[in-house]
């Protein structure tokens, strides 16, 4: 590793020369990279929801649709706009009532149940199908465009009208709360570094190394916006410990190599690739954990934020030290005294008092755990946006006017005989919830009669195979009671028909539900027995990865359990990023206590003293470590109005410092009381006669 780093400080100018032209191709790849709104897309193709959609799509050409209330418009006004939004690219059908007569036959001739589905005495309500899907970037330019064509009397809701408006609050906040984060953690930085400039170098180093990550993402195809928006964060507050470390390391090879400052960042380099990379390697494993999902978002989130930290990794030892050495004058110049203090009188304090941190573990584990095990969890995805916006406000016109919170659709044999399709719609319609069910037979079935049904709306229903069938539902989507309609609808339309599919917003989210609850006790075996077996390999040691593992998990507890207390209900996905993330990055404040407690114990020290200096020398590395995460992320936990990015943020910055109280006062604590079981069962741990009687010696001379 010496040759590499002696390489490596040789060649620094050509290294930052390279750095700064891969740049390039680095944003023209994060520029070019799709960004996916919609978190239901990441649902297995293997799902007969999603195989619906498909068959939307190509049987009948529609992917997405939206419901649109038009409110204090006169009839012949309703048309002209439908018309124009007949008009907007990737509009591939509208549905009103002049689908069924012209505007010249009164309203009134319709049947009372069918005028009341689509009127109120001041709204009417029309159907629009994009021939894209939901997420898709031309249904959401759609969606923009028929906003700009209609007026304030008109409103447009939908799954797609959410990612719209989803899509345009992410981009507006993006900017803002990178900033927040950068300012933060350099604030942070400055306060407990040696130098005012040395922040802004690893800033530079890191933002290199956040922009390589970003644009190699161009090769996966798209990222969801909860990985774009969490990436950047993390890669930043995961890697400051690597430049940290670099840092230190650099420092003292100076003293080591008096005046020669090129010798000293060789083994600096050479010592922090050893260090670094197995650090690294916990997080890394944390992280691609979330790649054993079925649902694909774990590994959309696990391989870019994996990616970051190797590249982090890279930069930390090729970037970093070449813009030192580059900068070394002006990093001198702004040296200054830092503010950590000594901990040794903290120190001695709990490690004499870890029976004390021992009871308050006893106390709190139960009601931790039981916190984390109950927390309760939404999968509604409008509940992460603030209520002013659009989509929101067209939900609730919908639900309050209409009596319309979510709509499902049937996809039934276009061969089922009429009154058999009329006998299923008509038993889907007494379902507890179900507002209305109408479809193709429904309507020919009434008093429309079916010499006047136009050819638009028949093409717009049915295909070769299949017909499509509407259902109102009063119900939210995600609810217990919309979950248990959805059930009893599919036992009803397979009794008819049993290739017929329920699709659907809330069909989706039930998947939903049950696919994470699987998935995520799924990747929280692997990831802790991951973490577990790089614990062994490190320390060959059995109890130690246990008791490691055992002091994070109740951080993590702790973390995600305070939400049960406090009545706040968390984004499906947090529990199983947090639990992933906050175990791959704080385990390492512990590997680092435990590495210097092994040191001593071979030198021949008792448990208490090992203890002692491994927690005195160990707290400043912890304590700056958690605070640049926690700069990191609690900004951005403020500032966003996405609640699935903000509730995130704010509990990777809460779990950070929760972890790094875990392990200053919980671990040596537990290293006392296991001292016995961790030297008998671990490799390394014999201290020899000649190491102990010299400590001993040591110890009556200073006496």
């Amino acid at each position: 590793m010496i040759k590499l780093g002696k390489w490596i400080t040789k060649h620094r100018v050509i290294i930052l020369i390279v750095a700064v032209v891969l740049l390039i191709p680095s944003v023209l790849g994060m520029v070019a990279t799709r960004i996916n709104y919609d978190m239901l897309n990441y649902l297995p193709d293997t799902m007969e929801t999603i195989q619906g959609q498909d068959i939307l799509l190509e049987d009948f050409g529609k992917g997405a649709f939206s419901m649109i209330v038009v409110e204090d418009m006169e009839p012949k006004d309703t048309a002209a706009l439908k018309e124009k939004i007949e008009q907007v690219n990737h509009v591939d059908s509208v549905i009103w009532y002049d689908s069924l007569a012209d505007i010249s036959i009164p309203m009134e001739i319709l049947p009372d149940k069918f005028y009341k589905i689509f009127n109120t005495d001041h709204s009417t309500m029309m159907a629009v199908f994009f021939d894209t899907s939901t997420s898709a970037d031309e249904t959401m330019d759609a969606i923009n465009e028929i906003r700009s064509i209609t007026s304030n009397q008109c409103f447009v809701s939908g799954m797609s009208a959410m990612v719209t408006d989803l899509k345009n609050l992410c981009e507006q906040e993006e900017p803002v709360y990178v900033a927040i984060a950068v300012v933060l953690a350099v604030a942070v930085m400055m306060l407990f570094m040696d130098s005012f400039l040395i922040p802004i170098i690893f800033l530079v180093s890191i933002g290199m190394a956040i922009l390589y990550n970003l644009g190699s993402n161009y090769f996966l195809g798209e990222i969801s916006y909860v990985t774009k928006a969490l990436s950047a964060i993390l890669q930043l507050g995961v890697t400051m410990d690597y430049s940290i470390f670099l840092w230190h390391s650099y420092n003292e090879q100076k003293v080591r190599f008096d005046g020669d400052k090129q010798r000293a960042m060789a083994h600096a380099i050479s010592n922090s690739i050893v260090s670094v990379a197995g650090s690294s390697t916990t997080t890394v494993a944390g992280f691609l954990s979330m790649c054993f999902m079925s649902f694909t978002l774990g590994r959309d989130l696990g391989i870019v934020m994996a990616k970051g930290v190797v590249f982090g990794l890279i930069g930390c030892v090729t970037i970093l030290p070449s813009l030192i050495l580059v900068f070394d004058k002006p990093i001198e110049k702004t040296r200054h005294k830092p503010l950590m203090p000594k901990f040794d009188k903290v120190a001695r304090f709990i490690t004499k008092r870890s029976w004390i941190f021992l009871i308050v573990f006893a106390v709190l584990v139960t009601p931790a755990v039981y916190g984390y095990t109950n927390t309760s969890k939404y999968y509604d995805l409008s509940q992460s946006l603030p209520e002013d916006m659009d989509f929101v406000i067209a939900n609730s016109k919908l639900k309050y006017d209409f009596g319309m919170s979510t709509v499902h659709m049937i996809l039934a044999d276009s061969d089922l005989p009429q009154k058999e399709a009329k006998q299923m719609l008509d038993e889907v319609g007494k379902v507890d919830g179900v507002r209305f069910a109408l479809g193709f037979e429904s309507l020919i079935g009434s008093a429309v009669p079916s010499e006047i049904v136009p050819e638009e709306l028949t093409k717009t229903l049915k295909s070769e195979n299949y017909q499509l069938m509407l259902i109102s539902s009063e119900y939210n989507t995600a609810t217990d009671e919309v979950n248990a309609q959805i059930a009893e609808i599919n036992s009803i339309i397979k009794k008819y028909d049993d290739r017929a599919i329920l699709i659907g917003e809330a069909p989706c989210t039930k998947d939903l539900i049950e696919v994470t609850d699987r998935d995520f006790k799924v990747v929280d075996i692997i990831s802790i027995a991951a973490i577990f077996l790089i614990i062994f390999i490190v320390f060959r040691s059995v109890s130690l990865p246990l008791i490691l593992v055992a002091v994070i998990e109740f951080a993590i507890f702790v973390n995600l359990g305070i939400p049960f207390y406090t009545g706040t209900q968390l984004a499906f996905i947090a529990p199983i990023c947090i639990s992933t993330i906050q175990l791959g990055a704080t385990v390492d404040y512990a590997i680092l206590m435990t590495t210097r407690y092994k040191k001593e114990r071979c030198k021949g020290n008792d448990k208490n003293e090992a203890v002692y200096l491994a927690l005195s020398s160990s707290i400043p590395s912890i304590i700056v470590s958690a605070l640049g995460f926690f700069a990191a992320t609690f900004g951005v936990g403020l500032y966003s109005n996405v609640d699935m990015i903000s509730s995130l943020c704010a509990l990777m910055a809460r779990g950070a410092i929760i972890s790094m109280v875990s392990v200053i006062l919980l671990l040596p604590a537990m290293l006392k009381l296991f001292d016995k079981v961790i030297i008998h069962t671990s490799l390394g741990f014999k201290i020899r006669k000649d190491n102990k009687q010299t400590s001993i010696t040591e110890k009556g001379t200073q006496s």
